[in-house]
């Protein structure tokens, strides 16, 4: 063998390297932009449910808060009152058990 020929391998050996190296990061790059890509999509799927569930979570406050309000106000009717209510009440319940027959 040859010295020059050694070192002609070896030159080329290096050159190999070089180009696997610059092929090996850029597929690692690649996958990195795709993961990041990912992770965009799946932090916009979260956020979305996230703003989701906070306004169920919202609109069920509210409907405790009115309950109660309502529940308040029931407590101040005079009897007079309360007897309207109840017979309004009753005719609700009556359109309601009809509207269920139909259906």
């Amino acid at each position: 063998m040859n010295l020059g020929d050694d070192m002609k391998k070896i030159i080329l050996a290096g050159i190999g390297a070089m180009a696997t190296t610059a092929e090996k990061t850029r597929e690692f790059i690649d996958t990195l932009i795709e993961k990041g890509e990912l992770t965009v999509e799946q932090g916009k799927i979260i956020n979305e449910e996230l703003k989701r569930s906070r306004a169920e979570s919202k609109k069920k406050e509210t409907v405790t808060d009115s309950m109660e309000d309502l529940l308040n106000k029931l407590a101040t009717l005079s009897k007079e009152d309360l007897a309207v209510l109840k017979e309004k009440l009753t005719e609700m319940e009556k359109k309601d058990e009809a509207s269920r027959v139909i259906d």
